[in-house]
């Protein structure tokens, strides 16, 4: 096992090599940089009198004053050597500073959070909690009316992208033409702070269903059709027959035996989804509910050139999904001991 896990911890360091390198690479070739960036707010901000970053004011951006932003934004040293220092950095975690926001990407990425941990943790337990269920019920009632019924309900649901039902439920019950039952933005009120406990869970859900709706119904279809699926390919396999011919009762051939097996896809894949849950960015959900998290930092951070959240967020997010993957592979041996570490390695 050891062995196993030293291998796919080594394939990690190209992989995060490529993904980092590939994307220096593109950065330097895309018009429209940081600097270019900066001299036209230079330019803008001394038409109107004043001069922004601390440089002096005169009419027109002289060399000089681009040769300081370059030296602002590091740009005044070869390629090279900034992709030399941009690992050196990575290697310490030190995922530098933000070219416009003034802030670490570190900090950055912490004060957005708790909007896509929100969004993310709720999509992920509530998609979890109603699919599964679902599906066994479907996969006992297979052909049923409940199950053709059941099966358009979260197709239709899935075939709807999410802003659109967002934009949906904004004016059916956030104050359009209809109703106004719940709030239009943020994920808490002004006055959150004098709230007591009691209230502040119910101001919080109150500030939530919207969004949260419109994240986890297209979620629904694929889980609930994986777990459905699992279920009638274990029930039709020899074991289940035999463990109904010893006379075991139908609910404890369905729970012990092919509940088990069945769950394997979903529980390989359930440190993804929890991860993934942690940093889930939704641009148009947030943009669409007017929540700041992480979809919107992106976002914003690839339309201004802002390259060292670009790339810190790149890098974290990637290292992250590499030991995600590598987890899901122990979570598979670790569910069916007939797994062994040497098939996958093949």
């Amino acid at each position: 096992m050891w062995s196993y896990i030293l291998k796919r911890v080594l394939l990690m360091i190209p992989t995060l090599l490529g993904v980092l390198t590939i994307t220096f690479a593109v950065i330097q070739f895309v018009p429209g940089g940081p600097v270019e960036q900066a001299a036209y707010e230079l330019k803008k901000g001394q038409a109107e009198g004043h001069a922004p970053f601390g440089l002096r004011a005169h009419t027109g951006v002289d060399a000089q004053q681009i040769a300081q932003l370059k030296a602002l934004y590091g740009f005044d040293k070869p390629p090279l050597e900034r992709y030399w220092l941009m690992l050196s950095r990575f290697a310490r975690f030190d995922l530098g500073q933000s070219y416009f926001r003034h802030q670490s990407v570190w900090s950055l990425i912490v004060s957005k959070l708790p909007v896509s941990i929100s969004i993310g943790l709720w999509t992920f337990f509530l998609t979890y909690l109603i699919s599964v269920p679902l599906g066994i019920a479907k996969a006992v009632r297979n052909g049923s009316p409940f199950d053709i019924s059941s099966s358009v309900v979260v197709l239709v649901g899935y075939a709807i992208p999410g802003f659109v039902l967002g934009v949906l439920l904004l004016v059916l019950f956030g104050g359009g033409s209809f109703l106004q039952l719940f709030p239009l933005r943020g994920l808490t009120s002004d006055n959150f702070a004098q709230l007591s406990l009691a209230g502040k869970i119910v101001d919080y859900l109150w500030h939530i269903t919207l969004p949260i709706t419109a994240s986890v119904v297209g979620s629904f279809a694929v889980v609930t059709m994986l777990t459905k699926n699992a279920f009638l390919d274990e029930i039709h396999k020899q074991y289940v027959l035999t463990a109904r011919a010893k006379g075991l009762s139908e609910r404890r051939v369905l729970w012990k035996h092919v509940f088990r097996n069945a769950m394997l896809p979903l529980i390989v894949g359930f440190p993804a989804a929890f991860i993934g849950a942690f940093f889930t960015g939704s641009l148009l959900i947030e943009t669409l509910f007017s929540l700041d998290g992480l979809g919107l930092l992106s976002y914003e951070s690839v339309v201004r050139r802002d390259y060292p959240v670009v790339l810190g967020t790149l890098y974290l997010f990637t290292l992250i999904g590499l030991a995600t993957k590598l987890i899901s592979d122990l979570c598979y041996v670790w569910v069916d001991p007939r797994i062994q570490f040497e098939q996958l390695e093949r």
